[in-house]
């Protein structure tokens, strides 16, 4: 029987299939599977079965640091990065996101949440520049007041959630989706982010069909305060910085480290402005966090 996974929780997961869902486990010990991946089953009793195959995906979302990886999606066309006004999110997080999905061909989206906040409004659509600058799409939502305007934007896609926890991601599933009901909490003030409140990644479809049938479909997925990309090579990193694409293999020298070696096409790029200097800051922290897991892990 054909099916896609709605939840994955461990070695368990919760698959759709035409004749409603069943809870089921991985034959063998291998249990390599996401949240959004089709999969045949064998149905069991009680609503049970036995997942027998993965069928090809079209891409797969994960993160990864020296020692451990975590599938997180598959089969996506769009991540939505969601950031709010408040509490402060990291720009280094949402490039680390632009980055997971760029190097799956996956369309990265922010949505910026919160926005009827307007005190701190200017001030994250400032921290967002440089992404909206590269043409990266910002949409700007307040989940409180509903999200007609996403929801519109959605139709049709197979979307992923992700972000810091806090930044209303269940919110904004919950006026995406009312029977969601996805759990909610107050942020923490005084650590200035949220409670982590998903723990596991769900798929609800968007048409109001059955989800192993369903036109569109979106993901809520746990706050993230990480998110390591050990698995990347060098070069599909610096080809994840799409400002960087159309300079790469122009340096004086085919092993350039984009360092200070004389003839860099990327520093002087970064000198006269064509390359943000916080984005470059971005790329030199996650290279040298994956030259480290490396390190720590040959087997990378």
């Amino acid at each position: 029987m054909e099916g896609v996974i709605v939840a994955a929780f461990g070695r368990h997961y919760e698959v759709a299939t035409p004749a409603g869902r069943l809870q089921c486990y991985p034959r063998g010990k291998k249990s390599s599977f996401a949240c959004g991946d089709r999969v045949a089953v064998v149905p069991g009793g009680d609503g049970q079965g036995v997942i027998e195959t993965l069928h090809p995906r079209r891409n797969l979302l994960w993160r990864s640091d020296a020692f451990r990886e975590k599938l997180i999606a598959a089969n996506l066309s769009h991540i939505l990065i969601v950031v709010a006004t408040e509490p402060g999110f990291s720009d280094l997080l949402v490039s680390r996101c632009i980055v997971a999905a760029e190097s799956q061909d996956i369309t990265p989206l922010i949505v910026l949440n919160k926005a009827d906040l307007g005190e701190r409004l200017e001030a994250a659509r400032a921290q967002l520049a440089p992404f909206r600058a590269l043409g990266y799409e910002v949409i700007e939502v307040s989940a409180l007041n509903g999200a007609e305007g996403l929801m519109k934007r959605l139709a049709g896609l197979h979307a992923i959630l992700v972000g810091q926890s806090g930044m209303g991601k269940s919110t904004l599933t919950n006026a995406l989706i009312p029977e969601a009901n996805a759990a909610t909490r107050e942020i923490s003030e005084a650590l200035d982010s949220g409670k982590h409140t998903t723990t596991f990644a769900r798929l609800y479809a968007l048409d109001g069909t059955a989800p192993d049938n369903a036109h569109g479909w979106l993901i809520d997925s746990p706050g993230l305060q990480v998110f390591g990309l050990a698995h990347l090579a060098a070069d599909d990193l610096a080809e994840s910085f799409i400002e960087f694409r159309p300079l790469l293999g122009q340096c004086r020298f085919r092993d350039c480290r984009h360092e200070a070696e004389p003839g860099c096409a990327l520093l002087a790029a970064l000198a006269d402005g064509r390359i943000h200097p916080r984005r470059f800051e971005h790329y030199r922290t996650i290279r040298a966090e994956i030259a480290e897991a490396k390190r720590l892990n040959p087997g990378w």
